[in-house]
């Protein structure tokens, strides 16, 4: 009896020792639970980070503003932010860095009805169209007037919040809104399906950098084995979204309990769109190409009024790429 109840304690000793070994890790998303965060909780599921050792919680944000800031003082060790409202925050002295690219295709976009479609950009001009001030389409968007000879000057913004965007598509209180293509499913449920028209960025010429995984300096210089092992874990989850889509939205719907599988379903096929890209697929998921980067900080050093301007080198780093391949 006293030889069970000591190697009962042992192995409770030893459990209780390894759990302790596990290093916390938040991880800040850019919004609520949607379909393109779906990885994360595949990778926890599945029990990649615990096997790296790392004791992952990912917590909803409102906006990149909002994950910057907290990844930048310190609440969230990592977090998801768009790569052109985190360069503008490092002009103004955020010590944040792009450490992974999610979105290797930009999903910048307006939303409009096909009723009164805005389909290319000339569509735009003499039109309203609305966003938060620091919407990344509306800070933007002076640059993709220019690439498209858009006079920037005929389109009205108009401020509203990022809750508001869908419902002022389909109750058509204006003619469009700034917002990611990977939202048609939730404009699509609200206004009907194949009643929503995109202009998606890319398809006219304007390809910068968007969705990222972000760092603090704090992060990167104190636990970088850690901040490694979170985004290879990551990627893993990915892989497997990849490979199994309607699997991995079983495993997303198990943990968030509030998912919409029907409209998040395809949410989460519009993001990997965006991801199987030659270059994803040569370099593996997670890879951030020197020229583009540059490119976009250059892109919102010219348009964004930031206080100074931003060098490149202080904006990302490639020191955490660690490859993992997509599936075949």
């Amino acid at each position: 009896m006293k030889r069970t109840i000591a190697l009962a304690l042992a192995a409770w000793l030893a459990g209780a020792a390894t759990a302790s070994a596990e290093e916390k890790f938040n991880f800040a998303l850019n919004w609520f639970a949607v379909g393109d965060h779906a990885a994360y909780w595949v990778a926890l599921d599945k029990g990649y980070y615990k096997a790296k050792g790392l004791d992952v919680t990912l917590e909803n944000s409102k906006g990149s503003g909002d994950s910057i800031a907290k990844v930048d003082t310190g609440r969230a060790d990592a977090g998801l932010a768009d790569a052109a409202v985190v360069i503008a925050s490092v002009g103004r002295g955020t010590t944040v860095k792009t450490v992974s690219m999610v979105f290797d295709k930009t999903p910048l976009n307006i939303f409009s009805l096909k009723s009164a479609p805005l389909a290319k950009p000339k569509d735009l001009e003499g039109k309203t169209l609305g966003a938060p001030p620091g919407d990344s389409q509306r800070q933007m968007f002076p640059a993709f007037a220019k690439v498209n000879s858009v006079d920037a000057s005929k389109v009205t913004w108009v401020n509203i919040e990022p809750t508001a965007k869908i419902a002022a598509v389909a109750e058509k209180r204006m003619d469009g809104v700034g917002d990611y293509s990977t939202g048609l499913p939730l404009y699509e449920k609200a206004a009907g399906k194949g009643n929503v028209q995109m202009m998606p960025w890319a398809d006219f010429g304007f390809d910068m950098y968007s969705m990222s995984i972000i760092a603090s300096a704090k992060t990167m210089m104190e636990r970088p084995a850690v901040l490694k092992a979170f985004l290879e874990a990551s990627y893993m989850g990915w892989r497997d979204v990849m490979a199994d889509p309607q699997g991995s939205m079983a495993i997303f719907k198990k943990h968030v309990p509030e998912v919409d599988v029907e409209t998040m379903t395809p949410n989460m096929m519009i993001g990997l769109g965006l991801m199987k890209t030659e270059r994803y697929a040569n370099n593996g998921i997670g890879w951030i190409d020197e020229k583009k980067m540059c490119d976009s900080v250059d892109l919102v050093n010219t348009y964004m009024g930031l206080p100074k301007k931003v060098a490149c080198k202080d904006v990302y780093t490639t020191d955490f790429y660690t490859k993992v391949a997509m599936p075949q």
